[in-house]
């Protein structure tokens, strides 16, 4: 695994997306992470020190692993790069088809009616 600063991670993310456009998928991984071991995250909370916690980022197309860490810091500027990469290679996702509000009411009110009514002629019988 290969651990990149924020922009060439971006870049590389970016070629992914590019090499799997006609087959393939890229899997991206977002992780809490201090990047320090178990006894030394110990060891520091024993001395009151405060812990810095940052976003473990990982992707791979299933060949190749990328890495990164972003601190809170850059985490805004990282997420708004990472977001608009996200929405220029989602362009193969087909669009849910919604049903019309107003069809979807009339269709359940109908069943209904129809219960009610024979309901109706049954006890005035």
């Amino acid at each position: 695994m290969v651990r990149l600063q924020p922009d060439p991670f971006l870049n590389e993310l970016t070629n992914m997306f590019e090499r799997t456009t006609e087959k393939g998928s890229v899997w991206v991984t977002l992780k809490h992470s201090s990047d320090k071991s178990k006894v030394q995250r110990n060891k520091m909370k024993t001395a009151g020190e405060k812990i810095e916690y940052r976003c473990l980022i990982r992707a791979t197309d299933g060949k190749k692993t990328i890495s990164t860490m972003v601190g809170a810091k850059d985490h805004q500027r990282f997420q708004s790069s990472y977001a608009t990469i996200l929405k220029a290679r989602m362009t193969a996702l087909k669009k849910r088809e919604r049903k019309d509000k107003r069809k979807a009411a009339d269709s359940d009110k109908k069943p209904d009616s129809k219960k009610r009514s024979s309901a109706a002629k049954k006890t005035s019988n």
